[in-house]
């Protein structure tokens, strides 16, 4: 009888059941990420027989390096790929302390390094262990969607704050004086920026650290895309947060840089306050990451594993020219040019559709697939949409061949428009 009562309140809320049974709000409300979803739609469109140039996905083409390769056949030789700790093998939390050190000149303890499931493990438990019921966490729009729903899943409300071409779509630190609240809890920062490619200012950085860390709340950096990024005037590679917040929340990953993408390796580095409690939850929702993955990204800190990913990281920027240049002549604007990633957020204003209907027409007309700004933000969600140059340099030229004759076709209909 109480089950049948409490389903009919339910019901008559119009709170969701399947068979009977209530489906947890977090799962119905959590968005999709409309990149996947454009993703299958490419796929659909192959099944039947149709090349589609993939611009929607950040994944770079190269895969592994050579090294992590043969060192990944050689853990499965057969041999046991028992658990590991937590927080990771205790030599790859060394390899990645060292890393910090001779890449970035920054001191980080290995215990305060957690090994986790790809960045977005890493991250599922930095919100998980800073974002209590009523937390706000102040970020960019545009930014990640997963941020978003990781945050709302624990009861934390998102204060999206609008950025511009001015500030690079990118926080500074009048933007974050005036979103904050009693309420704020975490600031979270992605530099360089999915969507937009773009780093924020290293001295504005540096000042939104100083505040949000004397106000009491967490900073939590995202520098997936960091060694992705342009290096200094003087060649040096970008500097990471840690330089002047030693303990601002870090997440990184082995995907993006070192083109392991699918392999589900990232990691975080912590305060030493946070280790305690970040353990206990990574116990409790993966137990560790992989440990063949582990094992083998140890190749990723050699000399020659790391010459491999800076000709990469080269490669990149020069992909990028090639886009920039090609996206300008076909009248396709960038507003703000980006350093770092592999991104450009493109402004499909002037073509006269809305983002999400620009894409669903490459993707059927052209076949070509791009992913809309309603992925990344409110304000410009039907104006941008993210172009993807992760992939080879044939198939930019054919996907940008494809754009032009798209966008192209569009004027000829506007302007016989009667």
């Amino acid at each position: 009888m109480e089950r049948d009562s409490v389903a009919e309140r339910d019901q008559a809320v119009g709170y969701p059941h399947h068979d009977g049974v209530r489906i947890a709000l977090r799962a119905l409300r959590a968005a999709p990420f409309y990149a996947m979803a454009f993703e299958q739609q490419a796929s659909t469109i192959e099944a039947r027989g149709d090349h589609v140039v993939r611009f929607n996905l950040g994944e770079p083409d190269f895969g592994a390096p050579v090294a992590v390769r043969e060192a990944m056949r050689t853990v499965m030789d057969g041999r046991p790929t028992s658990y590991t700790p937590a927080l990771g093998r205790h030599a790859l939390r060394e390899a990645i302390a060292t890393f910090y050190l001779e890449r970035h000149g920054v001191r980080v303890d290995p215990a305060r390094i957690a090994v986790t499931s790809g960045a977005s493990s890493a991250l599922l438990l930095a919100v998980a262990s800073i974002v209590d019921p009523g937390s706000e966490v102040i970020m960019a729009d545009p930014s990640y969607p997963c941020n978003r729903q990781l945050v709302e899943s624990f009861g934390g409300r998102v204060v999206s704050v609008e950025t511009t071409v001015a500030t690079r779509f990118q926080l500074d630190r009048a933007l974050v004086d005036r979103a904050w609240t009693t309420d704020t809890r975490a600031v979270m920062i992605a530099s360089p920026s999915n969507p937009t490619g773009t780093s924020i200012d290293y001295g504005e950085l540096t000042a939104i650290c100083s505040d949000v860390r004397a106000r009491g709340a967490w900073r939590l950096v995202d520098e997936i895309y960091l060694d992705l990024a342009d290096p200094d005037e003087n060649g040096r590679p970008a500097r990471s947060v840690l330089a002047v917040d030693p303990d601002a929340i870090v997440i990184n990953s082995f995907s993006k840089y070192f083109g392991m993408t699918g392999w589900r390796l990232g990691w975080c580095v912590v305060p030493e306050d946070l280790v305690p409690a970040m353990e206990r939850l990574a116990m409790n929702y993966f137990l560790c990451a992989s440990s063949p993955a582990q094992q083998a990204a140890l190749a990723c800190f050699t000399p020659e594993t790391l010459a491999e990913c800076e000709d990469r990281r080269a490669e990149f920027v020069a992909r990028r020219a090639i886009v920039l240049a090609e996206l300008a002549r076909i009248g396709l604007p960038v507003s703000v040019e980006p350093d770092g990633a592999f991104y450009v957020y493109v402004d499909v204003s002037g073509t006269g559709l809305g983002a999400w209907e620009f894409c669903e027409r490459a993707l059927r007309e052209a076949h070509v697939a791009i992913t809309p700004g309603k992925d990344f933000a409110t304000c410009t969600a039907e104006t941008h949409v993210r172009l993807s140059y992760a992939t080879s340099r044939d198939e930019l030229f054919e996907g940008l061949a494809r754009l032009e004759t798209f966008v192209a076709a569009l004027g000829d209909k506007t302007a016989s428009a009667p």
